[in-house]
């Protein structure tokens, strides 16, 4: 799959996913290239995703020490060889998530 920063907002569908036991309809960018199907996709690739991410972040975090630190980025969901896959987008694009980690740091007395 290849998000290419393309307008893509008017070629979406949405696919049947698996999430902790529950199907959950997912918007995806559609680019072409793969026909998406309707058999129930699993959520955890995205959730991978999410949380090695998560899991970076948190680690250069770790590393300047702030005392309070914010990020919010973008995924966009699409297919690729038949499971859902995310990409981060620009700030500015369209996201089908929107996730924002704060994190705090308490005060050494």
């Amino acid at each position: 799959m290849a998000f290419t920063g393309d307008d893509v907002s008017d070629r979406t569908t949405k696919v049947p996913a698996e999430l902790n036991g529950k199907v959950v309809w997912i918007e995806i960018a559609q680019t072409g290239r793969e026909d998406v199907g309707f058999d129930v996709k699993s959520f955890k690739t995205v959730t991978d995703s999410i949380q090695a991410i998560a899991s970076a972040i948190t680690a250069s975090l770790e590393q300047v020490k702030p005392t309070k630190a914010s990020v919010k980025y973008g995924l966009e969901i699409g297919i690729e060889q038949g499971s859902l896959v995310a990409a981060i987008v620009r700030g500015t694009g369209k996201a089908n998530l929107e996730i924002s980690l704060e994190w705090e740091r308490k005060g050494t007395d």
